[in-house]
């Protein structure tokens, strides 16, 4: 007896030893004090303007967001924005998100702008499975497979329908015939899909397509195009410029006394940012360019951030401060998603892309800054419910006309100094 005791005492000692000894269940992962997001945008060269003004946009999310709680699904944490400089080519942005990547691991990275800079950068977060929420609007940033990439903003050919639609809405509204339009863009493929958007829409519409031409970006003169556009007698033009083109072609159509019925502006800053109405002066009046956010939307959370950004800079917020904003918030909420469905590993990149994959935001204030009132991601990274906003310059400032339940102003509709 007392031998079979002695053997079980010593299986159950053999026993307790391998469950001591044996592989432990893994800990959960540490949470960091702050989480890191990184601020790539083209800050220096041809593009500086509009990553200075998405980096100030991110910087006031960011306030906003810790003063409002931080990550309350993790426990309060606060953002922490860390900057690096994208250069204006593709291999600085590759570069830059190899440097800002190596030297901090953020969580997620915001901006870009210029969709080829976007394209190449997307190469190393994809390899190091860091989400990219990008504000480059080309339509093929989210048509090339890459899993950790995200675009809350309308892509590009959004923008060129945008344009054809509004001018259609706004002929039926003033009972003014609309029906021979010229397409026009710059030669990046960002110009290319915004004329592609135009294309389709002025075809879904009924419309005839008179005059179409894609001209080098750096153009200097543009007489020859606009003489031509005059010949082909358009009843409107829809333009995707970027700043210097812009500028370019309005004095051009007041010089040569071709002004058509309207002229609107599809994508990019084109006429309606205040560094083009500043250099166009009172020949910026009446043109109109879409855009990726709504400056008017009247929320408390966009009032807000309209009124801070106005008191820092000047003006009201640009497109490009205004995506990064509301992509800032868009963050916040995936993050929030993220510490609700994995508690036990929130900042795992696959976790928190299968929480931006759920996300279905129709308030809060990521929405209440955004164009529409839903915010959701397909399994390439667009929100379905994109939809773009038309400012035009009315009396020097620019003011939302389009769409119309939107709009803080009457659209001067048609150009009261058209030529023809």
């Amino acid at each position: 007896m007392a031998r079979k005791i002695w053997r079980i005492l010593a299986v159950l000692t053999v026993v307790l030893f391998l469950v001591a000894c044996g592989p432990k269940a893994p800990e959960k992962p540490k949470l960091p004090e702050k989480i890191v997001v990184g601020c790539l945008e083209p800050l220096t060269g041809a593009h500086a303007v509009f990553g200075t003004e998405a980096k100030i946009g991110m910087e006031i999310a960011v306030r906003h967001i810790n003063e409002s709680g931080g990550i309350q699904s993790l426990g309060g944490i606060p953002l922490e924005l860390v900057v690096e400089d994208a250069g204006e080519t593709a291999d600085s942005a590759r570069l830059g998100a190899e440097s800002i990547i190596s030297k901090h691991r953020p969580v997620a990275i915001l901006g870009l702008y210029i969709s080829r800079m976007t394209i190449a950068a997307s190469e190393v977060t994809e390899r190091e499975k860091v989400i990219l929420v990008a504000d480059a609007l080309v339509d093929s940033v989210t048509q090339i497979g890459r899993r950790y990439l995200f675009r809350p903003a309308p892509k590009a050919s959004q923008h060129g329908a945008t344009a054809v639609e509004f001018v259609v809405a706004a002929a039926q509204k003033a009972g003014v015939p609309m029906q021979r339009i010229a397409i026009l863009n710059e030669d990046s493929s960002f110009g290319r899909s915004n004329a592609i958007g135009a294309v389709q829409a002025a075809l879904d519409n009924g419309l005839t397509i008179v005059y179409q031409k894609e001209y080098p970006f750096d153009i200097a003169d543009v007489s020859a195009i606009v003489a031509d556009i005059k010949a082909a007698r358009p009843d409107f033009v829809v333009h995707c410029p970027y700043f210097m083109d812009a500028i370019l072609f309005a004095n051009t159509f007041k010089e040569a006394q071709a002004i058509p019925k309207f002229v609107a502006g599809m994508g990019a800053c084109g006429y309606t940012d205040p560094e083009s109405i500043k250099a166009l002066g009172a020949t910026a009046n009446y043109y109109v360019n879409t855009y990726s956010y709504n400056p008017a939307k009247n929320t408390p959370q966009n009032r807000k951030f309209v009124e801070e950004f106005k008191a820092q800079v000047g003006h009201i917020p640009t497109e490009a401060a205004g995506m990064n904003y509301y992509a800032m918030w868009v963050l916040k909420e995936a993050l929030e998603l993220s510490g609700q469905m994995f508690p036990d590993d929130p900042l795992n990149p696959d976790n928190l892309r299968q929480a931006f994959l759920k996300l279905d935001l129709t308030s809060g204030p990521a929405v209440e800054t955004y164009p529409t009132d839903h915010i959701a991601f397909t399994e390439t990274g667009d929100n379905p419910y994109a939809r773009a906003v038309v400012l035009q310059v009315i009396n020097g400032e620019p003011k939302v006309v389009y769409p119309f339940e939107y709009a803080e102003a009457e659209a001067v509709f048609p150009r009261p100094d058209a030529n023809y």
